[in-house]
């Protein structure tokens, strides 16, 4: 039987430290084709997927013993039933991070790595399949590099990506801004036909897929320039200089569709050291108070309080409209900049704070 190909390249991507599909209803900057993977086929085998090269690999059947690299694809297989194959991953999920549904299970995988799992112990660890969230990097340590895709073979694991945050850096990335969330709901759906979930991760993308097409009807007859600027503050990555979420992140998609224009979203790369002198010349209407979840709605709150403080009180931010104005938008980092099911939420969470005449429950 011929291997069934779910997608090749994912051309817009990106990248951050913690895909071909539809639903974006926009520019997807440059993504391939969109090949869906029917709900009924979701335990075919062999299943063919591509890494950010175009490099194949084929899947003969359902794996048993996954490892993940980090929190983001942890909870891709949480919500796609395939938890309980779970062995082991690197950067695990921080309290609270995980929704309530997810977490008790998400708390019980092996922790390989409080960051990228060591090279020694990811080939050793019996996995069958490791999920790859980040794509080539240098491995935690001396300078070391990740295994070789030799080494992955002699352990037998094979290696697949979310192509959506793994290829932003590579010659592959696409170079026009992303502005849907195409390349998360094609990692769902490959993800789902690596692990024979197809037809729960049919179920997750059209959830998706019915909650930004309601935002994006609602807002249907906003023109591109009365769209709000929007800055994303990323606040625990430090207040000395500011980071610029820029278009190839998938933060710039989740801001476009929640009908908002990202300041930054011409800068070609995912992240990039930005300069306070940047952001007064941009002088956003709106600002994201962009933080990590602390564990409980109290330590969470209060991290939004001190991010707000600091910009009321910071000379170089004080004066800015959105400052002055009071159009803060209070929602976590990780639902914005890390690719997942939770982005359809953050769209409409934003949209619901910056138009709220016209979209409704941001909650």
């Amino acid at each position: 039987m011929r291997p069934r190909v779910v997608c090749g390249i994912a051309a817009a991507v990106a990248l951050f430290a913690t895909a071909c599909g539809s639903g974006g209803g926009g520019n997807g900057g440059g993504s391939s084709a969109a090949v869906t993977v029917p709900a009924t086929a979701g335990a075919a085998y062999p299943v063919t997927v591509a890494d950010c090269a175009g490099k194949e690999t084929t899947i003969a059947k359902a794996p048993t013993k996954i490892v993940t690299s980090n929190a983001a694809s942890l909870e891709l297989l949480l919500r796609l039933g395939a938890g309980d194959r779970v062995i082991g991953t690197g950067f695990p999920p921080g309290k609270g991070t995980l929704p309530a549904a997810l977490a008790e299970q998400g708390a019980k995988v092996p922790v390989l790595g409080d960051k990228t799992i060591p090279k020694e112990k990811l080939l050793g660890s019996g996995a069958d399949l490791y999920v790859d969230t980040f794509g080539a990097m240098p491995m935690m340590g001396g300078g070391a590099t990740g295994p070789s895709e030799a080494e992955y073979a002699a352990a037998g694991i094979q290696h697949v990506y979310l192509l959506s945050t793994a290829c932003a850096g590579t010659p592959k990335a696409a170079k026009a801004p992303r502005t849907d969330l195409a390349g998360i709901e094609d990692d769902i759906r490959r993800l789902g036909a690596v692990t024979g979930t197809g037809a729960r991760a049919e179920e997750l993308v059209t959830g998706m897929e019915k909650q930004i097409g309601e935002v994006r009807t609602a807002l249907a007859g906003v023109p591109e320039d009365k769209r709000p600027s929007y800055f994303v503050l990323d606040f625990d990555a430090g207040t000395k200089q500011p980071t610029a979420v820029c278009g190839r992140q998938v933060a710039n998609a989740v801001i476009t569709q929640a009908g908002a224009r990202n300041v930054f979203a011409d800068c070609d790369a995912d992240f990039k050291p930005g300069s306070w002198e940047d952001v007064v010349a941009k002088n956003p209407d709106w600002i994201q108070l962009a933080v990590r979840n602390r564990g409980s709605e109290e330590a969470t709150r209060k991290a939004f309080d001190d991010a707000e403080a600091f910009l009321r009180s910071f000379p170089a931010t004080q004066g800015l409209k959105a400052v002055q104005e009071g159009h803060f938008v209070r929602l976590g980092s990780e639902v914005t900049t890390i690719a997942g099911v939770r982005n359809a939420d953050a769209v409409r969470q934003i949209a619901a704070t910056v138009h709220p005449d016209l979209v409704k429950n941001g909650q």
